[in-house]
């Protein structure tokens, strides 16, 4: 039976408490432009919805700009939620790009806009309705509250920060912890007593709740699929239809941690 309050509420950060579907569109862009240099370098308003709409499919930052490039060889949209991985080989090969070229190159765009203008960056960010309202909430109640995040962690502090919410710096693991979620949820459960530690895990991603399912260590961490994220109507449905993981609307995420069941 899941514990009306945890001890610790392990959260994700993007698709969670905040949206950067803007900054993730306009980053994936440039790259784009920088890698197949195409002659109209102002995206169109159909290109960012459908980039939207297909965000659910990436799992590492530099797919977006090979995204971007599915959509502008008009592959349907239907195949690339089917048949992503194998159209992400193709593009690469077709090209001679490597993924860790394309993530470098996506990072530095990054760093440069970041360090010329953080308030622009941070700007295509927004926190989803009610939730800074309910992390103060979180905060309060005792429950220890920790980031795990593929955003670097000090980013996630900064947008964080902005609307006054400070959070030490060790509670935000991002992208620089550079090891799977699951092995950070089984650091802060150790660290905070093992068995005897009710911990929740919320997520937008339904691949990476699977993994957490997986190992037998944490099979008393009640976990949580955020129905408001990057994922799909039919992530959701799995989700629904699986005992270990709930589906969780905005609208009890902003309630208290009994309207979560």
């Amino acid at each position: 039976m899941t514990a009306i309050i945890p001890t610790i509420l392990a959260s994700d950060f993007d698709g969670v408490i905040c949206d950067g579907m803007v900054e993730y569109f306009e980053v994936a862009w440039r790259t784009y432009c920088q890698i197949w240099t195409p002659k109209k370098q102002i995206p169109s308003d159909a290109l960012a919805s459908k980039f939207y709409s297909l965000r659910p499919v990436i799992e590492t930052g530099w797919e977006m700009p090979v995204l971007i490039k599915a959509v502008v060889d008009e592959i349907p949209e239907e195949k690339i939620f089917k048949d992503w991985l194998n159209i992400t080989q193709k593009i690469l090969a077709g090209y001679n790009l490597k993924s860790s070229e394309i993530a470098f190159t996506l990072d530095k765009i990054r760093d440069e806009w970041i360090a010329s203008d953080l308030e622009d960056w941070m700007s295509l960010h927004r926190f989803y309705p009610g939730v800074v309202d309910r992390i103060r909430n979180i905060l309060a109640s005792g429950t220890q509250l920790y980031i795990v995040t593929t955003k670097e962690g000090r980013f996630a502090q900064k947008l964080l920060q902005k609307e006054g919410i400070e959070l030490p710096r060790e509670v935000i693991f991002g992208k620089e912890a550079k090891r799977p979620k699951y092995e950070i949820l089984r650091e802060l459960k150790q660290k905070a007593g093992g068995s005897q530690v009710s911990m929740w895990f919320i997520e937008d991603r339904l691949n990476t709740l699977q993994l957490v399912k997986q190992q037998s260590d944490l099979e008393d961490v009640q976990l949580f699929l955020a129905d408001w994220g990057y994922n799909t109507p039919s992530e959701r449905l799995v989700a629904h239809n699986e005992p270990r993981i709930s589906l969780l609307s905005l609208g009890q995420y902003v309630q208290d941690f009994s309207k979560w069941g």
